[in-house]
């Protein structure tokens, strides 16, 4: 028993010494990436931070970079100390909130300048730093839809530019899509379409928290039932209207012929 005792404490002070394992300090940002930002609205990251058991948080900063190009430069928004809950930032619009286990960054009015690669770090009381990176970009407006056709598969593809978090539905003759003309892809971009022959107006509407525009692709115009039926009504219109019109010439030919045959007999009996 002693001996298990005295390989316990040779084996503590072997795991306190160990530069990271259990005492490493962790830190992440809670958010999807990449982020987009509505121009004039606020951008907002919040990074948790877990220290070690004998870890304490000495300063954390917060930094952003470009995203491309060969030689970005980085700026520092805010260097906070780890014990203060709130911290001025370098601009005005820079707010930051610091506690042990979280650090908040707020930009107000955001702006396409500030996207780019924002990192925090944070350093411990040894001085050792550990850093999480998150993408911030600019929320864009939906732009350039457009609508292609498929003819041997029978497929219609809609397609957008550039626009953030595009969403896609479908229309036919400004009706949503039945069974009877198709299916709808998973991502909305597809349109399977099952009706043949394939007609009428297809229209693709993409919509963001921005706006929405759409392309309309035009088949050959579609041959309806109801149009089928009123061609017929009107043939049949027609048909009656010209044989009235030949009975009533018939008729009048008829009682043409009879008074002439009248007058004629009138002039015998006269002579």
């Amino acid at each position: 028993m002693d001996q298990q005792y005295f390989l316990c404490w040779r084996v503590v002070p072997l795991l306190l010494l160990m530069p990271c394992g259990l005492q490493c300090m962790s830190v992440h940002i809670l958010a999807e990436q990449p982020v987009h930002v509505i121009p004039g609205s606020s951008l907002l990251l919040k990074a948790r931070i877990e220290p070690g058991p004998l870890e304490k948080v000495s300063t954390i900063t917060w930094e952003r970079e470009p995203e491309t190009g060969k030689a970005p430069v980085r700026v520092t928004l805010a260097t906070c100390p780890g014990g203060s809950q709130n911290c001025v930032g370098r601009r005005p619009s820079v707010h930051v909130n610091v506690d042990q286990q979280e650090a908040t960054l707020q930009i107000n009015g955001y702006s396409r300048a500030d996207s780019g690669v924002y990192a925090v770090t944070v350093t411990d009381h040894t001085g050792a730093n550990t850093t999480a990176h998150c993408i911030v970009r600019e929320y864009e407006a939906v732009h350039h839809v457009s609508v292609s056709i498929n003819v041997s598969h029978s497929l219609l593809i809609c397609g957008e530019a550039w626009g953030t978090d595009p969403h896609f539905s479908w229309l036919h003759e400004r009706v949503a899509i039945t069974k009877a003309v198709g299916r709808v892809s998973k991502d909305g971009a597809t349109l399977f379409v099952s009706m043949t022959p394939i007609c009428g107006h297809f229209t693709c509407l993409v919509s963001n928290k921005l706006g929405h525009s759409s392309a309309t692709y035009s088949a050959a115009p579609c041959e309806t039932e109801g149009r089928g039926t009123m061609a017929a009504v009107v043939c049949l219109s027609l048909l009656l209207l010209f044989g009235g019109v030949v009975t009533f010439l018939l008729l009048r030919r008829h009682r043409q012929s009879k008074r002439g045959e009248r007058l004629h007999e009138h002039l015998d009996d006269t002579i």
